[in-house]
Parts: C-alpha cells; structure tokens; sequence
C-alpha cells in the first residue's frame, strides 16, 4: 500500500476529530504513528531530482502513457512532480513508414530511489505493459528510460548516465525542454542548446491529448 502523503493520520474506518463534528470519543492519533506513517514514505528524507522519458508506438498509446505515469507515482519513495505535453514523433532508427508513430513525454520526478532500484522500476513497469524486447529498435508498447539522475555522470553498462542518446534526440529534448526550459544533460550542456543544435523535425506537437499529473 502506498503511504499516506499527510502529516497525520486517521485510523481505518474513522473520522478525523473537528471541534463539533463528528464522534467527540475519537482520540487523536498517538504521534508515534504519526512518525511512523511518514518514516514510511522516504521520500519525505533527501529526495534526489530525476528524469525519465517515456514512449509507446503500440496499443492504446495515450493509455499506456498515462497508466507508466501512475505506475510512477505508486512506486515507494518516488514522487512525479512534472509531466510534459504529449508529442507525436518518426519512430528512431527503422526505416520511414516500417512501425507506427510513437506518442512520447518526458516526466520529472523526485525519488530515493538510488538508480539501479529505479530502473528496476523502469523494467519492472515495462514487463507490466508486456513490452517485448526481440529487436533493438523494435517497437513496443512502452519504454522507460531514465535520462538524467542530478548530476550523476557513470558509464556503467547497466545503466549509463545521463542516458548515451539523450543529447541527440528532439523526440526527448523537446518535451523535456518543455518542463525544464533551464536543463542541463550532465557533461553535454543545456537542453535548450542541444535542441537548438537538434533541430525538432519529426517531432509535432498533440495538443488534443493530455497526460494528467497524479494527484
């Protein structure tokens, strides 16, 4: 179960106690609970700023967005803060017309999550959605890619950071740009800079659709 974002909280079945409402024997909540239901939820302690991109070119392509977006927000220690516009973009690397469009966004989240746990994360919600992976640039029904996690700069072969493509593709500076016009892809500059340098060719704007931010 997910932990409670308040600063207090009501036991099950009960209504929290207002002065001439409600049932005047309810006792309020020990705060020994109360620290424990926010010790439960990490991210509460020194969260770190992350960003992940999302895609999907198979399916319900608008649902399987959205349904990664509230996957994100119900992983433990993880809090999604942003979600960019939804952009229609030229599949990556395949020859034209050979796969469906992708609908593509970029999310910004913060988490205590150290990075190999969030991509963990990352797989685990694309196993979810039934991704298959039987070719490099195939295409799928989501992909979860972390692109950048603070300022981390790592070549390990599990996971590179900040992501090895980031800095060439429009499919995700310009969402990502969208969200965080003042970004910065750790060791390769500013995100409005390599947009500029990019350009934004195949990557149109899908102003009919929305992704909504978890509440």
């Amino acid at each position: 179960m997910k932990p409670t974002r308040h600063p207090t909280a009501t036991p099950h079945g009960a209504a929290a106690h207002r002065p001439g409402l409600g049932d005047p024997t309810v006792q309020p909540v020990p705060a020994s609970v109360v620290e424990q239901v926010d010790a439960a939820d990490v991210t509460l302690s020194n969260p770190k700023r992350a960003v992940i991109s999302l895609g999907s070119n198979l399916g319900n392509r608008l649902e399987t967005l959205q349904g990664a977006v509230d996957a994100l927000e119900d992983t433990p220690g993880l809090r999604v803060k942003a979600v960019s516009p939804v952009y229609e973009t030229v599949p990556w690397g395949v020859d034209p017309g050979s796969q469906p469009s992708y609908f593509n966004a970029v999310v910004l989240i913060k988490t205590t999550l150290p990075p190999d746990s969030l991509l963990e994360r990352g797989q685990a919600i694309e196993e979810a959605f039934e991704r298959v992976r039987d070719e490099r640039w195939g295409p799928r029904t989501i992909d979860v890619d972390i692109l950048a996690y603070q300022d981390v700069i790592s070549d390990d072969p599990r996971l590179t950071l900040p992501h090895p493509r980031a800095h060439e593709r429009a499919f995700v500076l310009v969402p990502w740009h969208d969200i965080d016009p003042e970004a910065v892809v750790p060791g390769r500059g500013a995100v409005a800079e390599l947009l500029s340098a990019v350009g934004r060719d195949g990557v149109e704007p899908r102003a009919d659709l929305e992704l909504r931010l978890p509440e």
